[in-house]
């Protein structure tokens, strides 16, 4: 298995545990959660049931999922031993009650069983009362068990945060563990292209981590032999490509109500340093009251936008930072039937600007890795980006990454994509010292600024390279 070493290790720590557990395993869709749970149990379950996906068309149109998932269920435990000819139960109590006796019968003194129940959030379907039904199998049965481990799993993040790891009522308290998945680094996305038998250096797996973040599913589809802009192709553009649809899929398979969701990460995506929910809900046709609340808490947890408050600001803003929908909505939805979109424009002006732009969103991403290579990797920092608008005497300002460190410093970062050693020229020279001008102005001259390049192959010096104190390069974005 590739990363997930501290997961592995809290599943340890659970399953050794002379109690009983409720497990909670979280993260976006395509994120690699059930992959992990299979792994590190080797698929060796007393009881293992993986509900039935909602977004099927034929199913919405049955009207009748509750049926469908009960039946399913019934199915499962048929599989783990329960005699034929019990009837389909009728509602959830009914479920878990069988299920109870049918674990019951197997158990052993000693031996440990492990329930999986997998996309668990697809369950609970409008009028099916799963909730109180689950809750107390939880309380009454589970709990009350040392020998049970029980897992539950979902992409619908918001759904588990909600109802299980921060529930109120019957299932407060009750989550002994939460895990959430999260998408790979460039690192770790390394030793995955290298297990696959991969050629692809830094500089493709940055490409490619730039349109598809460190998620494994999408990682996987790459089709060993051709190149990054190839893959791309036949990923995401023409009839058959397996991603075509994705973008639907991600949103319909998590929300309840996934059009608002899609409507708020659309204008998310129209403006790379985002709005405010005064400017979301304005843009939206949305009212500013609990309901974009709950819109913008759902797509937060769920891992797709990012509050920040942005430098020598106070109001906290909203930034679409899933890499995936960012790229979908950028160069594929209105493309998805060209069928060598990228590679015929890669290399164009308009799309060399586009990877400036997402090598920046790949280093928000490695703020940890950029803070090691700077030496500060333990001291306690605030990462933003800052956007100075112009006025009559001075022009606008854009810096891509302010770090407002604890020890007093602040630096300036500025991400460069590059296909060789980035080149200081006298221009660019002096807006950097105007930038460090500024922001010593902006704090009184209370903190020392370092100017900061991060970039793919380094620096190229010249009487101008050291406006730089200091350059990060690709490669230590992967340690």
């Amino acid at each position: 298995m590739i990363g997930r070493k501290i997961e592995q290790e809290l599943l340890q720590e659970a399953v050794e545990k002379d109690r009983a557990q409720l497990i909670a395993v979280y993260g976006r869709r395509r994120v690699g959660k059930t992959f992990l749970v299979n792994e590190f149990f080797n698929n060796t379950y007393a009881f293992k049931h993986t509900a039935v996906s909602p977004v099927n068309e034929e199913l919405k149109l049955k009207r009748n999922l509750l049926k469908i998932q009960l039946k399913e269920f019934h199915y499962s435990m048929r599989s783990y031993g329960l005699q034929a000819g019990e009837p389909v139960p009728g509602d959830w109590f009914d479920a878990f009650h069988i299920l109870q006796q049918l674990l019951d019968k197997k158990y052993k003194v000693g031996k440990v069983r492990v329930i999986f129940l997998d996309e668990l959030p697809w369950l609970d379907t409008p009028r099916s009362n799963f909730m109180p039904a689950f809750e107390h199998f939880c309380n009454d049965w589970v709990l009350a068990r040392k020998d049970v481990k029980l897992v539950v799993c979902g992409s619908a993040t918001s759904w588990i945060l909600d109802k299980l790891v921060y529930g109120k009522g019957g299932m407060y308290g009750r989550v002994t563990l939460s895990i959430p998945v999260e998408p790979f680094t460039l690192k770790e996305c390394m030793e995955f292209f290298r297990e696959g038998g991969y050629s692809m250096d830094e500089y493709d797996i940055v490409q490619a981590y730039m349109a598809f973040g460190g998620i494994p599913y999408y990682l996987d589809q790459f089709r060993r032999g051709l190149s990054v802009p190839q893959n791309f192709d036949a990923l995401l553009y023409g009839r058959q490509a397996p991603l075509r649809d994705e973008f639907d899929r991600l949103f319909s398979s998590q929300f309840t109500h996934p059009d608002e969701l899609q409507k708020i990460v659309t204008v998310l995506a129209g403006k790379r340093s985002g709005y405010t929910r005064e400017e979301i809900a304005r843009k939206c046709g949305f009212t500013t009251g609990g309901g974009l609340t709950r819109i913008l808490s759902a797509l937060e947890k769920s891992m797709f936008v990012t509050p920040y408050v942005p430098f020598g600001e106070k109001r906290t803003k909203f930034r679409l930072t899933d890499p995936f929908c960012k790229f979908y909505l950028k160069h594929v939805k209105d493309n998805r039937n060209a069928t060598t979109y990228w590679q015929s424009k890669f290399n164009s002006p308009a799309m060399l600007a586009w990877y400036g732009n997402a090598f920046e969103d790949v280093c928000r991403a490695h703020i940890r890795q950029i803070k090691n290579a700077l030496g500060i990797g333990d001291v306690t920092t605030r990462e933003s980006s800052w956007i100075v608008p112009g006025t009559e005497t001075e022009r606008g300002m854009q810096i891509d990454l302010v770090i407002d460190r604890d020890d007093r410093k602040i630096c300036l970062c500025e991400m460069k994509f590059s296909q060789g050693k980035f080149s200081v020229g006298r221009d660019y020279a002096e807006k950097l010292q105007e930038r460090i001008r500024r922001t010593m102005e902006f704090t009184g001259n209370t903190k020392p600024v370092i100017s900061v390049l991060v970039t793919t192959y380094g620096i190229e010096r010249n009487e101008y390279s050291g406006r730089f104190q200091k350059v990060v390069t690709m490669q230590e974005l992967f340690q």
